[in-house]
């Protein structure tokens, strides 16, 4: 459903200074949407301040070359985040995923706009646009970008085409439609680098990841009749193998690469003693409606959520929850 930009152009046109934050553990669709919204906002004479909850993961560190993505209270207070005009969340609208953001959203007088194509989410107290039929946020920023005839190039470019481009697999997952591709043409004419960026997202990995893999990979148990997949990350793992938490990204997705899984899902401890959950289906199993379950969200073939720990009861939960939503599809 496409998205009518009038009433944010009128919120836009009547303000001065932003402020953007995203999701905790940001990845490239967050911090390349907020910042190819800030190259917009600033090429209409706006002040904008970004303000996540998380620091920007290291691999993405190359998104933000100048530093511009604070964690909230590390570059940028409390009492910054609160003094503007309008604050802008991207790529989310639920308050489990703005840890000390959502201190600020709530006692802000700014006005408040979420931008987001999850089907999750939750009352901000915001203008919500949102359209769940979009690929990647990146391609909403994108769009916008155009309705209010702002050309993103050099570094924002990069930036809206790798949130597009992570959000959709590298374009081979089935979200990538005509109206995706043409987002990402358009952006590679304005100056968008695809074999870099492809570089430096896949081609830079570390001696550490590559046995924090191996570590985890070899973990992987599957069930259902090899519809199901799944594995975990243990905290003693990065200690082993000198990996970063970071390193963990996209392990989820090997599980799907074996013929006949359908929906995969990987654990991951926390310092906190929570674990993280990452849930992936390529078939009629609605991930997303699972992470509901445990509080948290996403899209109907990727999804995630926070769990208690310790991490034996949080994967007995989740596989209950799983192998339940596939015996369900099954029957359908």
């Amino acid at each position: 459903m496409a998205i009518d930009w009038a009433p944010l152009r009128e919120v836009i046109d009547g303000a001065e200074c932003f402020v953007l934050s995203s999701h905790v553990r940001p990845d490239a669709d967050a911090i390349g949407s907020e910042l190819g919204l800030a190259f917009v906002l600033e090429s209409l004479g706006k002040s904008v301040r970004i303000a996540n909850p998380s620091a920007t993961p290291r691999h993405l560190a190359f998104l933000d070359p100048t530093g511009r993505v604070h964690k909230l209270k590390e570059g940028i207070s409390v009492a910054e985040a609160i003094d503007v005009d309008v604050h802008i969340v991207v790529d989310t609208g639920a308050w489990q995923q703005l840890p000390d953001v959502d201190q600020v959203l709530r006692t802000t007088a700014a006005k408040k706009v979420v931008i987001d194509h999850h089907v999750s989410g939750d009352d901000l107290g915001a203008l919500v646009l949102k359209d769940t039929s979009s690929s990647a946020t990146g391609v909403l920023i994108t769009e916008l970008a155009e309705y209010l005839g702002v050309q993103p190039t050099g570094g924002a470019a990069d930036a809206l085409f790798c949130a597009i481009a992570t959000d959709t697999g590298w374009f081979r997952f089935s979200n990538s439609d005509s109206r995706t591709l043409r987002c990402a043409a358009g952006l590679i004419d304005a100056g968008a680098r695809p074999d870099l960026l492809y570089r430096e997202l896949h081609e830079r990995s570390s001696p550490a990841r590559l046995k924090l893999h191996s570590k985890v990979l070899g973990r992987v148990t599957f069930t259902a009749n090899g519809k199901l997949g799944y594995t975990h990350v243990l905290l003693q793992d990065y200690v082993e193998t000198g990996a970063h938490p970071t390193d963990t990204e996209d392990l989820v997705n090997d599980c799907l690469r074996v013929d006949g899984v359908e929906c995969a899902f990987i654990l991951v401890e926390q310092r906190t003693g929570q674990v993280k959950a990452s849930f992936r289906s390529r078939g009629p199993v609605n991930v997303a409606r699972i992470a509901e379950q445990f509080g948290g969200g996403g899209h109907k073939q990727a999804a995630g959520a926070t769990l208690s720990g310790p991490l034996a009861s949080a994967q007995a939960a989740v596989l209950t929850a799983m192998q339940t939503a596939l015996d369900e599809s099954m029957s359908s």
